[in-house]
Parts: structure tokens; C-alpha cells; sequence
């Protein structure tokens, strides 16, 4: 039976602790604006510490083969995030049996993101569906029914792990993520309602229901919210689509007319590793020395600009008022946060996105290295001037923000459906392997 990140140690190695001789401090300048050829004069945003991989301990969080035994887990970097610099960290992964999140909640995650990949991913991959898989066709669910049906056990029974953090928090934190059926990108009222049906039959406090970032699903945001739902907006790559989603949570808060606004959050989630993937490319075919001095500063730059849009919509009057009736801003959420280029370090986009009331959710290779060698300090907004440097430059070379965002998001979109429909054709053969009847 498949386990979800275990938190496996070398038996040598049993302490998360680091020895001094374990690292080789070195200085990865990925962010120098090339001035007339003159490297020199430009300003740099730097990530340290190169890790050599043949002297690193051995740290793996993984759906593994191996049962977890829930044991303890020592101090991480990744409490220090949350205590010292207030970003929570979450796991970007989810798959049976739910229960052995049990040492990676005890190593300081503190939510979970699920999309239609990674149930895909692990429906596909495990034997621990099957059994609830044959009952649920066997009473006459049809494949898409059933497959509903499994994610949302697997949604309620991690819910009901990070309740205690919910709770603790006053429904700041805590939080498990699942998405709308990806069918439904376009579709305004369509997103309404699965909107409001998962949130129904999942029936937990501290789920969050994820809605596309598209210009139809906008204003379902804003109808869902006003509905008392908490709402993960997911695929968002750039800026003015994060403001439209700022100013939906904002319109839904408004017009739910409720008097306390306490429990009814959100987070925005900003894809990062994705923007360096497509902006690098355009870079190489640009192929002047200034276009390929700013490979794998696109994402960054850009991600400190949204922290600040975010600084910004949440003061003043407006936000002021909505404070008074308990309203929590919709947190920035940092996703796609491992890195696609193995030539970038692989906290990449953790190290330089750390700042309050954020949240960074990471798959396995970039928690594992976080953990491993992550640095925390506050970091995001330490070099705005030089951002805003960044996002000019590349404009000026001719890289238009708009279209990297609009692509990304017909991407991100496509990926998911394709998840999506492979999954339901995985499981239908499932049926017939298990010889039940093909509906």
C-alpha cells in the first residue's frame, strides 16, 4: 500500500541536523541586469549555498512502498518559516493512506494542495483505491462518480489531520485544498455550482475549494465567496489577473452580508517555476547577452511584485472596513515551487519568496530540499527596487507579461483536463481489470 510522504532517514543518519562540513557556501548569481555588456553595474538578487550532492544526508519525502510508523520528527527549518517569519509551509501532494502525513505535519506542514495531476498520479499508481473503488461500482456509481467519490474521502480524512491546526489558528491556517472538475475553466455558473456541491459533501471547516484563475472564473469567485466558501484560487501568472482575483475576494466578502467575515478566507496561488520555464525560452531565442543574463529571474521578480500589489489592496479604507467584521486577507500562496531547470538551486523559488501571512506549498523535491538546506529569512520584499528592475528590463527585450500569462494559464488549464480525463479512462480500465461492469 502506497504511503504519502514518509520521511525517510539514512539509520546513520536518524537527526534532521546539519553538519557545517555538509555544506559548501558558494554564491548562485542568477539575477544580474546586463547594462550596455557591463555585468558590473547591474543590481543582483543572490540564493546561496550549493549543496554537494555526494556529501548531502539522506532525506526523502515521498509516496514510497513503505508503510509510516507516525514517529516523532525533530525541529525543521520548516517550524522556523512559520514561527519566525510567519509563511506557512504546505505539501503540494496527496495520496493513501492519508494518515502518514502524520510525520511530515509533525515536521511543520501545516496544509495540503491537491489537483487533478496528482490524483491522477496517485489513483493511477496505488492498489490502496481499489477496494472503495470496486464498492462504489458495485452499488452503481458511474466511473466519474466514483472517482468523486475517492477524492473526497481522501479530501475529509486530511481535513480532519490538520483540524487542530485549524483550530488553533482561528481558521488561519489548516487547510486542504481540492479543485473543481478542470471541464469546467469556462464555465461561470458551472464552477458555482461544483463550487458549492463539493463544499457540501466534503462538509469540513477547513476545506478549501479550488477555482481556476481564468477571466469566466473570476466572477465565480466572487459568487462563491459571498456564498460564506473559502476559496483557493489556483493558476494564476500575472499580475493584473492577481489584482482581478484580489478585487473578487474583496466584491464577495462585500456582498455576503455577513456580520463576521472570520471564517471565510482564501488564498491566491501564484505559480512561480512555470513563468522561468516559458520566459527563458523566449530569452534563448531573443539571444542577445542581456536576454540571456536574465534566465531564471522572470518568476521571482515577478512573484516580489505580487507581494507587493498585495501590500497594497489590502490597506486603506476598504480593507479597513471589512477588518472591522473579521475579515483575514487572502493570503498569496507560492506554487509550482520546484525547479524545472536542475542548472538553478532547488530552493529557488522557496529562499527568495519568504515573507508574512504567505504561504508556500511544495512538492517533494523542493521540501525535501528546503528541509535539507533551505535558509529563512525574510526575503520578499528585500529587494523590491531591484525587481521592479527585473520586470522593466525584460520588458524592454520584448517580453510581453500578458502573453506569458495567458499561455501559462491555457497550459495550466490544458495540463489539468488532460490529468483529469486520463484518469477517468485509467479508472475505467481498472473496472474492467477487476472485471466489474463497465458503465
Amino acid at each position: 500500500m502506497a504511503t504519502i510522504s514518509k520521511l525517510a532517514f539514512a539509520p546513520s543518519s536518524p537527526s534532521l541536523g546539519l553538519r557545517s562540513s555538509d555544506l559548501r557556501p558558494s554564491l548562485v548569481d542568477l539575477r544580474s541586469l546586463a547594462s550596455g555588456g557591463n555585468r558590473s553595474s547591474a543590481p543582483t538578487l543572490s540564493v546561496e549555498m550549493e549543496i554537494r550532492r555526494s556529501e548531502r544526508r539522506s532525506l526523502t519525502v515521498r509516496c514510497s512502498q513503505v508503510s509510516g510508523n507516525g514517529a516523532q520528527v525533530k525541529r525543521t527549518t520548516l517550524h522556523d518559516l512559520y514561527e519566525l517569519q510567519g509563511q506557512s509551509p504546505w505539501y503540494d501532494n496527496l495520496c493513501r493512506p492519508v494518515t502518514d502525513l502524520l510525520p511530515l505535519i509533525a515536521s511543520g506542514v501545516r496544509g495540503v494542495t491537491s489537483n487533478p495531476a496528482i490524483f491522477q498520479k496517485a489513483i493511477s499508481s496505488s492498489s490502496a483505491y481499489n477496494d472503495q473503488f470496486k464498492e462504489l461500482i458495485q452499488e452503481g456509481k458511474d466511473i466519474e462518480a466514483a472517482y468523486w467519490e475517492l477524492v473526497i474521502k481522501d479530501i475529509q480524512d486530511a481535513c480532519k489531520l490538520f483540524e487542530p491546526i485549524y483550530d488553533q489558528t482561528d481558521a488561519a491556517d489548516g487547510y486542504v485544498s481540492v479543485e473543481v472538475s478542470p471541464r469546467l475553466a469556462d464555465d461561470t455558473k458551472g464552477t458555482v455550482e461544483a463550487a458549492k456541491w463539493l463544499h457540501k459533501v466534503v462538509n469540513r471547516p477547513n476545506v478549501y475549494i479550488k477555482i481556476p484563475a481564468t477571466a469566466e472564473c473570476v466572477p465565480s469567485i466572487k459568487e462563491v465567496i459571498s456564498n460564506g466558501i473559502s476559496v483557493n484560487v489556483t493558476l494564476i501568472f500575472s499580475l493584473a489577473r492577481y489584482e482581478a482575483v484580489i478585487d473578487a475576494y474583496l466584491d464577495g466578502l462585500e456582498a455576503s452580508g455577513l456580520s463576521d467575515l472570520s471564517r471565510v478566507t482564501s488564498v491566491a496561488s501564484f505559480f512561480v517555476s512555470r513563468v522561468d520555464t516559458l520566459v527563458d525560452k523566449m530569452l534563448e531565442k531573443i539571444g542577445s547577452p542581456e536576454a540571456l543574463n536574465l534566465r531564471g529571474t522572470a518568476a521571482v521578480a515577478q512573484a516580489v511584485l505580487a507581494y507587493k500589489l498585495y501590500q497594497q489592496k489590502f490597506s486603506g479604507p476598504r480593507w479597513e472596513a471589512l477588518v472591522k467584521k473579521g475579515a483575514k486577507k487572502q493570503r498569496l500562496l507560492w506554487a509550482s515551487t520546484s525547479v524545472k531547470n536542475q542548472a538553478y538551486p532547488d530552493t529557488l523559488y522557496v529562499d527568495p519568496l519568504i515573507g508574512p501571512d504567505t504561504v508556500s506549498t511544495m512538492p517533494d523535491q523542493a521540501l525535501q530540499a528546503f528541509i535539507d538546506h533551505g535558509t529563512v529569512s525574510r526575503t520578499i520584499d528585500s529587494n523590491v527596487s531591484e525587481a521592479e528592475g527585473i520586470y522593466s528590463a525584460l520588458e524592454k527585450l520584448g517580453i510581453d507579461w500578458g502573453e506569458v500569462g495567458t499561455v501559462l494559464e491555457v497550459e495550466g488549464v490544458d495540463s489539468f483536463k488532460k490529468s483529469f480525463d486520463s484518469l477517468l479512462v485509467t479508472l475505467q480500465e481498472k473496472a474492467n481489470s477487476l472485471k466489474l461492469v463497465s458503465l
